[in-house]
């Protein structure tokens, strides 16, 4: 009990008596004579803000050290000084009131300069400023690491980030994988992740429960191949955020209705799934209703439609227009004529006069006249998509070596529609050491099973009707029953063929 109390009496002699050797602190004497300076610890130390403290003297505190949480009139000080630094460099900082800021514009300013560094101006930041509420460190380094994994190219990291700003805030275990592995399971190649996702960045904030799956589902409800839903993603991702409810069945129905087949449409959007993305009250019933009004016949829209299904999304009537003073102009078509020309061949909406206007000059130029050069057009549209050199070299070997009159190629302008050397010149030598002689459509519109059918008969047959001609599509041969079965296909399968074939 005795050495208690003296220990308790020195220890208060000590505190008594502060200039004790053994309380002093064994000090090296501050080096630079002309500033005397007093040792305070190293967490102790004050500093001036670290900006440009002249700016903002009003401002001036001290920094936030390791341990010390700021309170609530430091936070309050430290936002304005950090709203004040964004108003400096052009950033307008309104909508960060109900964000957290950083406690110190050191860390501001590090994630601005991070977001130009990457490609992004104050501009950008403006668009979508709650960006800034975004760590460098636990957010946007992460994402955009990740989004450089699965094949974004660095370079383009900034235009992905301004197109879909929302990306920083994901989590990259908990929201951007699951999604990749979604496209992924839909067979979308793994080079092309990065392709996909600069085209349409929103998929990475979609559910994959929503709207993705129940697209997907839709589709392959209908027919539409699941091993083609990848290239289908690849071509035209927007359909994933499309509602099936709304946008994709009501389209599909109304294609259905105007008697295209279900099974040609399907092909038709695995082929081409930018079909989804016509809007279909403002675009596709208006288009129809063009089509109708020029002339075409109702039951002709499946076969246009399957040959020429962009004609769903173009804007039909200030084309269609055009194009129909132009050939009653130059082609001297009628408009009804003009309607059977754009029956078999959609195509031409599109086509630029001056392309048209060289087979037309070329025709002219070997003795047709201005209404025989109509007639062979509307018999024939493809003619005007031609190339010349090619109807060329048709000619010459028609009138060199076939010797025959110009009114066959008047009656039968298809002519120029085929390979010279792949099927006119092989079909003629035929016939002429078989000694046969019979008209150009009897040799050259038809399969070469038919052909050799044909050949080795022992008679002709009667050309009554003549042959059909549709671009894209089969040939059908009135007159004719007995024919192979590859030939006796339905309705449904032979537009089918005409749409795989184009």
């Amino acid at each position: 009990m005795t050495s208690i109390i003296r220990r308790n009496q020195s220890l208060k002699t000590i505190l008594r008596n502060p200039k004790d050797p053994f309380f002093k602190p064994n000090l090296k004497p501050y080096k630079n004579p002309q500033a005397p300076c007093t040792y305070f610890p190293r967490l102790l130390i004050q500093k001036p803000f670290s900006t440009n403290s002249s700016k903002f003297p009003e401002y001036e505190m001290p920094t936030v050290t390791w341990g010390v949480v700021l309170g609530r009139k430091e936070k309050l000080v430290s936002r304005v000084i950090i709203c004040d630094y964004l108003r400096s460099i052009g950033i307008i900082p309104d909508e960060l009131e109900e964000l957290e800021l950083p406690s110190t514009v050191e860390v501001m300013r590090e994630r601005v300069e991070f977001l130009q560094k990457i490609g992004l101006t104050v501009d950008d930041i403006n668009e979508y400023p709650l960006m800034l509420g975004c760590s460098v460190r636990k957010n946007i380094i992460p994402v955009l690491s990740y989004l450089e994994k699965i094949g974004l190219q660095r370079s383009k990291l900034g235009e992905f980030v301004k197109n879909y700003p929302q990306c920083l805030h994901a989590s990259v275990v908990v929201e951007l994988v699951p999604v990749i592995k979604f496209l992924r399971g839909l067979d979308v190649e793994k080079q092309d992740i990065g392709y996909v996702l600069m085209k349409y960045p929103e998929l990475l904030g979609f559910k994959l429960e929503g709207t993705m799956s129940t697209s997907v589902a839709y589709l392959v409800s209908i027919g539409v191949n699941p091993r083609d839903v990848g290239p289908m993603v690849t071509q035209y991702p927007y359909f994933l955020g499309m509602r099936v409810g709304t946008t994709i069945k009501p389209l599909v129905d109304y294609l259905v209705s105007l008697g295209l087949p279900k099974k040609i449409l399907v092909r038709m959007l695995e082929k081409r799934a930018y079909l989804l993305g016509y809007d279909l009250e403002e675009t596709v019933k208006p288009n129809i209703n063009c089509l109708l009004s020029f002339g075409l016949r109702k039951d002709t829209l499946p076969s246009v439609i399957a040959q020429f299904p962009q004609i769903l999304g173009l804007p039909l009537k200030a084309k269609l227009s055009s194009q129909q003073y132009f050939f009653n102009l130059k082609l001297k078509i009628d408009p009804d004529s003009f309607a059977r020309v754009l029956e078999k061949m959609p195509q031409i909406v599109s086509l630029h006069q001056h392309v048209i206007m060289k087979p037309v000059d070329f025709l002219l130029a070997r003795g047709f006249s201005t209404a025989n050069v109509a007639k062979m057009i509307v018999k024939c549209p493809q003619l005007v998509a031609l190339q010349v050199g090619l109807m060329k070299n048709s000619y010459y070997f028609f009138k060199s070596e076939m010797g025959r009159p110009m009114d066959e190629l008047l009656n039968f302008p298809d002519y120029f529609t085929y390979s010279l050397e792949s099927r006119i010149k092989p079909r003629y030598q035929r016939l002429q050491s078989k000694g046969i002689r019979c008209s150009l459509a009897w040799f050259l519109n038809c399969s070469d099973q038919r052909f050799e059918e044909r050949l080795y008969g022992d008679y002709i047959e009667p050309e009554s009707s003549g042959p059909s001609f549709c671009m894209g599509g089969k040939l059908e041969l009135p007159g004719n029953e007995i024919v192979s079965e590859e030939e006796e296909d339905s309705d449904d399968e032979t537009l089918y063929r005409r749409t795989v074939s184009l």
